[in-house]
């Protein structure tokens, strides 16, 4: 004990303070922890990455197919059409092959150019603007200036181009133009509330146009039905009925399925049968795309900002048929007879029906996409022009 007691006293004598580990060895273990941590959020994301391409039938990478390649700025300028891609600029129209040959070009003086594509049509219009053209995959078929300005262009199988104007007398102006560019009809809407969409039937004989009337205390939206038909003079356009509901909605897309009509809000959808409009019972908080196939319809939807999206499939019967979710973010949706596609992050999906068919895992983002050649997709993504088969 003296002599433990004896030790004690020398060290505290001496005043020294107990050895620390050296700055070097400090510094190497804190880089060390910052590493594994850094190392830890890698396998994480990497695995969420692989958990994201699960499932995939098969691997693409895009460059590798045919087509071209072109910059990103370029690449957002083609759109999908018939064989091919149309090329739109402020300054010009260009019809271009897979492997981007020029077809034909025309030139144009767009400020703000849009493009609509349908069947064997395409519209390139000016919105906000004062001018449309329509062309098909052969030639420009005629260009059209348009007194006020134009707010939406929607195309029938046949080629007949609506026209929706704003007006200086009246809430808004529906203007029809034939194949040829010949002027079928004009419509004012003064009753009826601003025109917001329109759409054709499958053999083109009517058009629904969906109006918003905020004159009164509560909105008020109206279905309004024209009919074409081919008279002695050409097509005549006349006036074939009217539809509102007493809630408080916008109609901000509409689709004829054989002697239906579908309406559509931001977060459920109704239906015109015979004389009577009526709301579906369907539970989507926020839909973000509807495209008919046939007589069913593809819903993509969410269930709030934020929320991953699902896909809704549902027949003439209104009877959901398949309903999952599908991803994050949806970057183009197509279609071919009976056959649906849609690229969600960097996965495309094929469905048939209400089945999935193909899950495409890809590796450049997608911007647009449409059927050629039967069951061949053209494909513009963020490095250019592909197709996948």
């Amino acid at each position: 004990m003296d002599n433990i007691e004896k030790s004690e006293k020398r060290i505290k004598n001496t005043g020294r303070k107990p050895a620390r580990p050296p700055k070097d060895l400090t510094i190497a273990v804190c880089v060390l922890a910052a590493v594994l941590v850094i190392s830890l959020v890698l396998i994480f994301v990497v695995s969420q990455r692989i958990d994201s391409l699960a499932g995939a039938d098969k691997q693409i990478k895009l460059s590798g197919q045919s087509g071209f390649s072109c910059e990103y700025s370029e690449a957002q300028k083609l759109y999908p059409f018939s064989e091919g891609v149309l090329k739109v600029t402020n300054e010009r129209i260009s019809y271009l092959t897979i492997s981007g040959n020029d077809i034909y070009t025309s030139s144009i003086s767009y400020q703000n150019p849009q493009c609509v594509c349908f069947g064997d049509y395409a519209v390139v219009f000016d919105l906000d603007g004062y001018a449309f053209t329509l062309v098909d995959r052969d030639k420009v078929l005629y260009g059209k200036p348009t007194e006020n300005k134009i707010k939406a262009v929607n195309v029938s199988g046949n080629g007949t181009v609506a026209v929706i104007t704003d007006s200086p007398d009246s809430f808004g102006v529906i203007l029809l133009y034939d194949v040829n560019g010949n002027a079928l009809s004009q419509w004012s809407s003064y009753n009826s509330g601003y025109p917001i969409s329109c759409t054709f039937n499958s053999d083109s004989t009517l058009l629904a146009v969906s109006t918003l009337n905020t004159n009164g205390a509560v909105v008020v939206p109206y279905v309004r039905l024209f009919t074409l038909t081919n008279g002695d003079k050409g097509v005549e356009v006349a006036d074939n009925a009217i539809f509102t509901t007493e809630d408080n909605v916008m109609f901000s897309s509409l689709f004829f399925s054989g002697d239906k009509i579908y309406c559509f809000t931001s977060n459920s959808v109704y239906q015109i049968i015979d004389t009577e409009i009526s709301k579906i019972d369907f539970n989507f908080s926020a839909i973000n795309r509807v495209t008919l196939v046939g007589d069913k319809l593809y819903i993509v939807y969410s269930d709030g900002i934020s929320q991953l999206n699902k896909l809704a499939i549902i027949d003439g019967n209104n009877t959901v048929l398949y309903n999952s979710d599908i991803g994050s973010d949806v970057n183009a949706v197509c279609t071919n007879g009976d056959l649906y596609a849609i690229s969600v992050d960097k996965r495309i999906f094929i469905y048939r029906g209400s089945t999935l068919t193909e899950d495409i895992s890809v590796d450049e983002d997608v911007l647009r996409m449409n059927f050629i050649s039967g069951d061949k997709l053209c494909v513009v993504s963020s490095g250019g022009v592909h197709t996948v088969n």
